[in-house]
């Protein structure tokens, strides 16, 4: 059985294939205009006519979202409600407070993702029991899709006051546009969409699912055209936002749960390696080119969160690994500032030009310039030899800014310890966050520029110690091999935990069983259902997520489990606990997990636990005052127990990792390197 994982990156798409326990890997350039193009190249080169499975994180329908490249869609609610997608949560970003000037990203102000005149109310509203307070007006309602109509738009998201409780109006709503504006047009109801409460989050979700249903539907045809005449016959599936697979086809269904997929692979894959290397306690950290992404997994499992933003308050209501992004990479631009200091970020040089050594135009110094100032990138075996990069014109760059008080290698040494700052400071504040000691955390460096930057960090984060995974450079794509079949459903109901409540509580979750047990027909023997439910205690504004529920019929008794499951919950995430307070439930969830094959890593041959002797020495510039002589290795030498002292630069395909002085590697049994401090 041969696997193939697809990650697209900002610069990079990176390309893993599995077959006969070997792993074979693959890295092509980005074309950000049409990235299924890249992906199909990595595809060929990987082999896929031999695949029986390929998986794929997409971030196609995200730079679409950045970028507002967006298909020209129509938003239909309450009549009186149609700046729900102007007004947002109304929350402010922290350095925002107190700025008059500053707007939501996406309103009407800016960037709007639906302008006001395609945003329409119609006459209807329901109370909060589901009752109609005011009965869908069906004529009002064709009077303003006659208007749509005029103005062409290619889809219609649909989100009602308190259609959550009760749908008849939304698909009532739904009919009538595909009777107005043609049966062909993608149309998402909130109530199908993301039957949560809340509307603001159900509003932005359900519009997020039109656009994704209008870019996917294109590009899933596409990249599925282009794998056929490659000869693939097998199963294609997307990764959702938690990194689970789901089948191409049940994606396409509501392609909003895809739109972020690529930064939580990484996570899943730093998961499933960490319990194969008994390490479950990970802060998870994805350099490449544009960003840094930092994620973290406790217990052997990723941080998972029902939400996540595309930006600022655009929420999307979706299970996904949190992942907190920072503009630090190899492609992070070094600028001066107007008062003269050295900045390394958040701008990128990204694929296009790149950074100065790439020789395609761009003038401004990056980070790759910084380590190739400093020895640490050998210009000929870069990205795997496909690409040349000259140190004289990362020299010129460097010497171009406008800094005429710093010496060149002042300008270097800044570069490169303020870029280290950066990318210590992104996983400090993770940390700090969810309140962990990062002593009991090992790094994990990964992404073509991790193994380069994080063991400089080791010491500011102070972290038990940097793990350096097999296929680094291509780790995330790995993640797409790592992870089982996936697919949700979830609702809302506000019911306090009373044992008369055990019968309506069993319906939500025997309704949602039934609803995916549709999905698989003659496989739903071998599907695991996993319950959970977001509760609070009576008078609380926001839920306690994911506390577990029991299987089978909810009874009496099992309500009174529910209830004490959640008061240790509680406990274990907030410190107290208050068990004379009544607990509500409010969101009810359903996993159906499939397990499916995953990727195995070879065990390497035992060596004798020598320290190694390097190939070859080079002099490592600017690291300090002086240059200092430092070591070169390759990493495909290696043996488990082999240890290696800093300063060093170990060489692999597609990647390079570079220790400090004072710091040691072991190669552990799976190929990983455990970097310490001496």
């Amino acid at each position: 059985m041969s696997m193939i994982g697809v990650d697209v990156g900002g610069t990079f798409t990176d390309v893993v294939a599995i077959e006969d326990g070997q792993i074979k890997t693959v890295k092509v350039s980005t074309d950000v205009r049409n990235t299924h193009l890249a992906v199909l190249e990595g595809a060929r080169e990987a082999g896929v006519e031999n695949a029986t499975v390929f998986n794929h994180a997409s971030t196609h329908g995200l730079n679409a979202v950045i970028t507002r490249r967006l298909p020209k869609i129509a938003f239909l609610t309450t009549l009186g409600h149609r700046d729900i997608l102007d007004i947002g949560s109304s929350y402010r970003p922290l350095d925002a407070l107190t700025d008059a000037s500053w707007r939501r990203g996406f309103g009407d102000a800016m960037r709007p993702l639906v302008p006001r005149y395609l945003r329409r109310g119609i006459r209807e509203r329901l109370k909060t029991d589901g009752s109609a307070l005011i009965p869908l007006d069906e004529a009002h309602a064709r009077e303003e899709l006659a208007v749509l109509r005029k103005c062409g738009v290619q889809g219609v998201s649909i989100c009602l006051i308190n259609a959550y409780v009760n749908p008849a109006h939304e698909q009532r709503l739904r009919e009538i546009v595909h009777e107005e504006l043609g049966a062909d047009i993608p149309v998402s109801i909130s109530s199908e969409t993301s039957p949560l409460a809340k509307e603001w989050a159900r509003a932005s979700t359900t519009t997020i699912d039109v656009f994704m249903k209008l870019i996917y539907h294109d590009y899933t045809k596409k990249l599925g055209d282009g794998l056929r005449e490659q000869g693939f016959t097998g199963d294609f599936n997307y990764a959702n936002c938690a990194a689970q697979l789901l089948n191409a086809d049940i994606a396409m269904e509501q392609p909003f749960e895809i739109v972020f997929a690529g930064p939580a692979a990484g996570t899943m894959a730093s998961a499933h390696f960490g319990k194969l290397i008994d390490r479950g306690n990970l802060l998870c950290v994805d350099l490449g080119g544009t960003s840094c992404d930092i994620s973290m997994v406790s217990g052997g499992d990723p941080y998972v969160n029902t939400t996540f933003l595309l930006e600022h308050d655009l929420i999307v209501n979706a299970l996904s690994n949190e992942v907190e992004s920072i503009g630090a990479g190899g492609g992070s631009l070094v600028t001066i500032s107007p008062s003269g200091e050295v900045l390394v970020g958040p701008g990128s040089a990204g694929a296009d030009p790149g950074p100065a050594c790439y020789g395609k135009g761009g003038t401004q110094p990056a980070t790759t310039d910084t380590l190739i100032m400093m020895g640490v990138i050998d210009p000929k075996t870069f990205a795997g030899g496909r690409m040349s990069l000259d140190p004289a014109l990362s020299e010129r760059a460097f010497h171009d800014l406008d800094a005429p008080q710093l010496s060149l290698h002042q300008r270097v040494n800044y570069a490169f310890n303020i870029g280290i700052n950066n990318i210590a400071e992104g996983v400090t504040n993770i940390a700090i966050k969810h309140g962990i000691d990062p002593r009991d955390y090992s790094l994990v460096a990964f992404g073509a520029a991790g193994p380069m930057l994080l063991p400089a960090c080791l010491d500011l984060v102070h972290a038990r110690d940097v793990i350096v995974p097999p296929h680094p450079g291509l780790f995330s794509a790995l993640g797409l091999v790592s992870s089982d079949q996936v697919y949700g459903d979830s609702r809302s109901s506000y019911v306090m935990l009373t044992h008369e409540a055990a019968d309506s509580i069993n319906t939500i979750y025997a309704q949602m069983e039934a609803k995916l047990r549709e999905r698989f027909d003659d496989t739903a023997a071998n599907v695991e259902f996993v319950r959970s439910m977001d509760a609070r205690l009576a008078g609380q504004t926001w839920e306690t997520p994911f506390v577990s529920v029991p299987s089978g019929e909810i009874t009496a008794e099992k309500v009174d489990e529910m209830i004490e499951t959640f008061h240790q919950v509680y406990e274990s995430r907030a410190g107290n606990r208050f068990d004379g307070l009544p607990v509500q439930a409010v969101t009810y969830r359903v996993e159906a997990v499939i397990k499916v094959d995953k990727v195995d890593y070879p065990r390497l041959e035992k060596g004798d636990g020598a320290l190694l002797k390097p190939e070859s020495t080079f002099e490592l510039r600017y690291l300090t005052d002086e240059p200092v002589t430092a070591g070169r290795y390759q990493r495909e030498t290696f043996k488990a127990g082999d240890r290696i002292e800093g300063p060093a630069v170990i060489h692999e395909a597609l990647s390079t990792t570079f220790m400090l002085p004072g710091q040691v590697a072991e190669v552990g049994e799976y190929g990983e390197l455990r970097i310490t401090r001496a």
